[in-house]
């Protein structure tokens, strides 16, 4: 009988181990050193505002494992020997396998700053970072301020959760407006604004140079690299976007970039070795998508899909259209298709905004055959199916724009701003 041994616990090993279940009697291992149990990593920030505890995370009961016969190792890896399929602990144990699916996940970048290893600097990923916030920052009299390095979803999550403490943030942010690279001008712009109106200190074209130390090597300030301020902290949250995390693997003979290169089929170039999640690295995009997705549905879809594999029903990974959703303070994201930051060549951004400033659409469309090509909403919640159907239909922008009640969870609010929405469309096709 086939051991399968998955190392990480995220939401992509987890879903293999499960689906393997589903489809066979293999043995199967799941080694871990971050958690006991698996849990869900989009709740942590729940945790610490308090609207939930850590074990509501965990979508599974302790007795789950058990009864379904999946063996949880607490262990950190060091080395794998392909030659002999054995994996070394940093302990020194071993353990051989069969078929092995790495799935360890992303880590937080680092850039050399000096004193990002000091007391008091976290990344907001894991659990330890949730149980080192918990110490640093329990309340806003041990921890006056906060500085967030990094302007990505991660950064806008630890800005809401210090906030919800009346922890003081200051936000740094190297881009001169937030998230410029993946949100149109209009859409960032609103952003800037409602990140203020939360009394979030954002500073934009800013990067850090520094970070001190006070006597007993703990946070005592950050210093700005353009300017040379120096501010006072006691934690600093280094959120400037994650990378694979596979420094154990590069020994190894398995290949390498910035992730562990896969192909279509999630294989590596080492026979029964298998990368699945944030730390998989497609050896050509697939489409517009990055060769990396850090994102929690695809790292789900990798490991149904390699479940079936693994279970010799051969399957290629195919996500289809580019989804994605996130929460900006009150106001939630969703993307659906593609809406650059700037339309690309041939295209163009149709954008409506509410005057309260906090709802906005833009819809990126083909000019020549006026092809939907995907849409950007705030504050209004849509249906992914809706779009997911008009997308694979290459509906018009006429169509969308029409039928956009159809894919609203709130038609009430489409019927009060129908009107406006398609005023603001036409008057922008006139200017065209």
């Amino acid at each position: 009988m086939d051991h399968v041994v998955i190392i990480g616990n995220g939401i992509s090993g987890v879903t293999a181990a499960r689906y393997i279940r589903k489809l066979s009697n293999k043995q199967i291992t799941i080694i871990s050193a971050e958690s006991d149990y698996f849990f869900s990593r989009t709740a942590l920030m729940y945790v610490y505002m308090g609207h939930m505890k850590f074990e509501h995370t965990q979508p599974y009961e302790n007795w789950f494992w058990k009864k379904n016969k999946i063996d949880l190792v607490n262990g950190f890896v060091k080395t794998i020997d392909t030659d002999h399929k054995t994996l070394v602990f940093e302990n020194g144990n071993t353990l051989n396998y069969d078929k092995l699916i790495i799935a360890t996940g992303s880590k937080p970048n680092k850039f050399g700053w000096p004193g990002q290893d000091l007391n008091g600097v976290l990344g907001m990923y894991n659990k330890q970072d949730l149980e080192n916030l918990e110490k640093l920052a329990p309340n806003n009299k041990l921890c006056k301020r906060a500085v967030i390095i990094g302007g990505g979803l991660i950064g806008i999550e630890l800005a809401e959760m210090l906030s919800s403490r009346q922890i003081p943030v200051t936000f740094l942010v190297r881009e001169s407006s937030f998230w410029n690279g993946v949100l149109p001008e209009g859409e960032s712009t609103m952003i800037n604004e409602h990140i203020k109106s939360h009394h979030i200190d954002l500073r934009l074209s800013s990067n850090l140079k520094e970070i001190i130390s006070d006597e007993n090597g703990r946070v005592k300030s950050i210093i700005i690299k353009e300017t040379g301020e120096e501010i006072p902290c006691n934690l600093v949250g280094l959120t400037a976007g994650v990378s694979p995390n596979i420094e154990f693997i590069t020994s190894s003979k398995i290949e390498t970039n910035r992730g562990v290169l896969v192909n279509r089929y999630l294989e590596t170039n080492i026979p029964d070795v298998y990368a699945i999640g944030d730390c998989a690295e497609q050896r050509e995009a697939i489409g517009n998508r990055k060769p990396i997705e850090a994102v929690w549905y695809t790292g789900r879809m990798m490991g149904e899909v390699i479940a079936q594999t693994i279970c010799r029903n051969k399957m290629t990974y195919n996500p289809g259209h580019w989804f994605n959703s996130a929460k900006f303070f009150d106001i939630e994201y969703q993307t659906y298709g593609w809406v650059f930051a700037k339309p690309k060549e041939n295209h163009a951004h149709f954008h409506w905004k509410h005057a309260d400033n906090t709802k906005c659409i833009t819809i990126e469309y083909n000019t020549i055959t006026h092809e939907f090509i995907g849409i950007n909403t705030f504050g209004i919640r849509m249906r992914h199916e809706t779009f997911d159907t008009w997308l694979t239909e290459k509906r018009t922008i006429d169509f969308v724009i029409n039928h956009l009640s159809d894919a609203n969870f709130d038609p009430e609010f489409y019927k009060r701003f129908e009107n406006d929405i398609l005023a603001t469309y036409k008057n922008q096709l006139q200017n065209v």
